[in-house]
């Protein structure tokens, strides 16, 4: 499950990896080239160093002819004067390290931050500065509020999202009303994943309750067993595209044990070992 709204944030993206392309043409009007292909690749950018960096969601976009990018997507629900430093050097140790152009995308549920995150960040002399660091921010000021069923219909993830965004706004009544009934119809295990990343997403918020009066029989079906057999198996397929994504060999004898596994909390651990393991078979290290 998952356990926050700052997690629920950029977890959107890994759902549909393809969104936040979309995310930078409609929201922010960047003409991002036509991407081949999208996925999630390990968050650690960890150094030999005792210093843990880790960016929320890492993707690969590989356009059909302008190069392969790196998009750092971070999750930011207040000021924070560490991170601008972070990112800096999010973005230059992800360019030394795989050669790709880094992109700094920052997701804010509240414009005050928003407008916080989206300074640029300069190093060096004021006047002449070394580097310059110019986040791409996504926040209540540039998210569309989405109340047309076509348009939820048209783009999920980014209905969810723009709700989460605007779970303060005065209209996210009717935000969240056309968001439970497109998610209400369809295929089961799909709708609940949203309704969770949704219900997580609006944090300790009156909207939270709204939206959970709204979907109850999607969360009674989450709670059920079969629904925790459907998501096991989710988590499971998830975690066999992970490893083809950053190239370890699966043998016949990982993949029965990861495909038969149905207990969530251990799916979940795999999950988190299987950014930083060498071997997929060292997910079961403790047995």
């Amino acid at each position: 499950m998952v356990s926050s709204s700052h997690e629920a944030l950029h977890r959107i993206f890994q759902e549909d990896t393809g969104a936040i392309v979309r995310a930078l043409r409609k929201l922010l009007g960047v003409p991002f080239p036509d991407a081949n292909k999208t996925f999630v690749v390990s968050p650690d950018l960890t150094e030999i160093a005792p210093v843990e960096r880790r960016v929320d969601t890492l993707l690969q976009v590989e356009t059909k002819g302008d190069g392969t990018y790196l998009f750092a997507i971070e999750s930011q629900s207040r000021r924070d004067p560490k991170k601008p430093a972070a990112w800096a050097y999010y973005l230059s140790y992800m360019h030394a390290k795989f050669g790709h152009q880094p992109v700094l995308i920052v997701l804010c549920p509240d414009e005050s931050t928003a407008r916080w995150a989206a300074r640029p960040i300069t190093l060096g002399i004021p006047d002449y500065p070394s580097m310059t660091v110019r986040p791409l921010v996504l926040g209540p000021g540039n998210v569309p509020v989405v109340t047309d069923a076509r348009d939820v219909a048209r783009d999920i993830p980014i209905a969810a999202f723009s709700a989460i965004t605007h779970s303060r706004s005065e209209n996210i009544d009717a935000i969240l009303k056309v968001l439970a009934t497109t998610l209400s119809s369809l295929d089961p295990v799909q709708g609940v994943i949203y309704a969770e990343l949704v219900e997580a997403g609006l944090g300790n918020t009156p909207a939270r309750e709204i939206w959970r009066d709204l979907m109850p029989a999607l969360m009674n079906y989450f709670r059920s067993q079969q629904a925790q057999h459907a998501f096991a198996e989710v988590r499971a397929d998830a975690l066999l595209r992970f490893f083809k994504a950053r190239g370890l060999e699966v043998t016949a004898e990982t993949r029965e044990r990861i495909e038969s596994c149905k207990d969530m909390d251990v799916l979940g651990t795999w999950l988190d070992r299987a950014a930083t393991v060498s071997r997929a078979e060292d997910l079961f290290a403790d047995g």
